[in-house]
């Protein structure tokens, strides 16, 4: 008699699948209560997974998409440099040429074995405060090559042995990284979390079987295949190339980087092709793109466009093509050229670039592009803290860059970047505060900044703060400074980035994209957020709306007039204004008659 696979029913798949799903983020709710610096306790600047035995991305919840979407080239690393895998082991990984994002990304890496086989491994990404650069910062956009960038770099490094620690390898970390004790706190909450996955997949695989849960996965995968496949044949058939640019960076990048994504839908074979060949070679700074922030950044742009719950994993994968080139600045990266920024800037504009592709199907499809730029708001910021003499080094999240419009909603306020696509949490002023010797003076929205449109683009921010009492020194690769989000559809583009240096006489100086400054006691910086594209016509914006917005002050009177053809006047409640209906049909009609000229 042959053997038959263990039967799955849609139920019990649906049960296994929400169980995975609650490992991850139990995964997640242990790296953020137990880490210790603020990019991860505070803005959740970190992702959990889980990947098959044969380096598949089975789930990764409510992770961050650059973080997750090629979290299999890692494990695959880890499978390729180690032929004696055992239970009980544990890698760190960070190296971008061998899957990783970029070196500020350490990523714990544990192989699950039920019965003696290897099922899963559990993955668990984390943006560190400090990795040990030349710059106490991890975003070293002028680093010629990854030498000049100075992080520890592992590719795929076991830490643990049979559950036992290398202790080498936390010396090594402690004696080059800024900060040893926060930077080890955050190392064993990484590992924790992945050691919680361990056991509570043994757990699964105890109440249901072994053979079900593997059965489980290849049934999982292939139905959200199925999901994609239905999605992709609802699109039109074309063949769209997008275009854009980052910011040109005097003495870095004095041209800018431009960036073109050739894209063809098949609905009938029900195939994405992206093709990113035809890009420019690497650049010697720390902006060239790794080949697991290309993919994460091509899929993240793809998946806005898509309905929110198809599953994100290697089953839906499957029918999105990537044809990337060798050596380029959007690919696969030649060493030793620096992948410091990958995870942000270019790879943010690059989800734009697909999410606008997207858009240019018609009707309904792609996004418009979201707020970009690490400005003063998502700055590295450090120091000596009075208090207790220690050295201090930690990435604010403080900004929110307006989020994109859609075909259906306004922009998301907390977008953040594109790459984190709004799960990152903002930081706590009050936590900031506390943890470093800092004070800010402001932390607001900027009414009018969002792209018009049928939907808006969210507003951008307005962030300053400064040091104390001792000098602090702030480091960031801002982008958006020439090159506004751009809106889709007949939506306005976003408003532009911009940063200023306040002297303690008050006086203010306008900042560079790539800037290294030690602010003095009585000095402070300033930066303004990039706002979110608009989706659509402002003047097919539901009047309510716009009244909504004005109200709320994140619009103005003048543009509700000016760009929405809203004429708003006094008598509602509370003071608050109404829309003249009547005036603002006859001024529609004036503004798209003289648009039509």
């Amino acid at each position: 008699m042959s053997e038959t696979k263990p039967a799955i029913d849609p139920i019990l798949t649906a049960v296994i699948s929400n169980r995975i799903d609650g490992i991850v983020r139990e995964m997640t709710n242990t790296l953020l209560r137990a880490a210790r610096s603020a990019v991860i306790n505070s803005a959740r600047d970190f992702s959990c997974g889980i990947c098959t035995a044969d380096n598949e991305l089975l789930a990764c919840a409510d992770g961050l998409p650059i973080h997750s979407f090629g979290a299999s080239l890692q494990t695959a690393t880890m499978c390729r440099l180690h032929d004696d895998i055992a239970e009980g082991d544990a890698f760190l990984h960070n190296d971008p040429f061998s899957g990783n994002t970029h070196p500020a990304d350490h990523t714990f890496l544990v192989p699950v074995f039920v019965e003696g086989e290897h099922l899963f491994t559990a993955v668990a990404k984390a943006h560190q405060a400090d990795i040990g650069n030349s710059l106490p910062t991890t975003y070293h956009v002028t680093a010629k090559d990854i030498y000049e960038e100075g992080a520890l770099i592992f590719p795929a490094v076991r830490i643990q042995r049979a559950y036992e620690m290398n202790r080498d390898i936390v010396r090594m970390c402690e004696a080059r990284i800024r900060a040893p004790a926060q930077w080890h706190g955050d190392f064993l909450a990484g590992l924790g979390a992945a050691r919680i996955a361990e056991r509570r997949l043994k757990e699964l695989c105890a109440k249901y079987g072994k053979d079900v849960v593997k059965s489980f996965v290849t049934d999982w995968l292939n139905y959200s295949e199925q999901r994609m496949i239905h999605a992709v044949r609802r699109m039109p058939a074309a063949h769209v190339v997008n275009h854009g640019a980052h910011d040109p960076i005097e003495g870095v990048i004095p041209d800018g980087i431009p960036i073109k994504v050739d894209m063809a839908i098949d609905p009938e074979a029900a195939l994405i092709t992206v093709d990113l060949r035809d890009n420019i070679d690497n650049v010697d700074c720390g902006l060239n793109v790794s080949e697991a922030c290309t993919i994460s950044a091509v899929l993240t742009g793809i998946f806005n466009s898509l309905p929110p719950d198809i599953p994100k994993n290697a089953g839906t994968f499957r029918r999105v093509k990537m044809l990337l080139g060798d050596g380029k600045v959007i690919g696969r990266p030649s060493f030793p050229h620096s992948c410091s920024v990958a995870t942000t800037n270019v790879a943010d504009r690059l989800v734009n670039c697909v999410g606008a592709a997207m858009a240019s199907l018609g009707e309904g499809h792609g996004v418009a592009e979201g707020g970009i730029g690490m400005g003063p708001g998502m700055a590295v910021i450090s120091g000596r803290d009075p208090r207790d003499g220690s050295d201090y080094v930690n990435q604010l999240i403080i900004a929110n860059n307006g989020g994109p419009a859609s075909p259906r909603a306004d922009g998301w306020v907390t977008y953040e970047l594109p790459d984190g696509s709004g799960l990152t949490y903002r930081d706590s002023v009050e936590i900031d505060e506390l943890k470093h010797p800092m004070r800010f003076h402001h932390v607001r929205l900027v009414a009018g900044s969002g792209g018009a449109g049928r939907f808006r683009g969210a507003p951008g921010g307005d962030v300053a703060y400064g040091p104390i009492d001792r000098p602090m020194t702030v480091i960031f690769p801002c982008d958006g400074q020439v090159t506004p989000p751009k809106g889709v559809r007949g939506g306005h583009d976003g408003t532009r980035a911009v940063a200023w240096h306040i002297r303690a006489d008050g006086s203010t100086a306008p900042l560079p994209p790539a800037t290294n400054i030690t602010l003095q006691p009585g000095e402070s910086i300033r930066g303004l957020d990039c706002s979110g594209g608009g989706y659509g016509d402002p003047l097919d914006r539901d009047p309510a709306r716009v009244l909504h917005d004005v109200i709320e002050h994140w619009e103005t009177v003048e543009r509700a007039e000016a760009i929405y053809g809203v004429t708003l006047v006094a008598g509602g409640a509370d003071g608050e204004p109404t829309v003249d209906a009547d005036a603002t049909t006859a001024r529609r009609a004036a503004l798209k008659a003289a648009h039509s000229t």
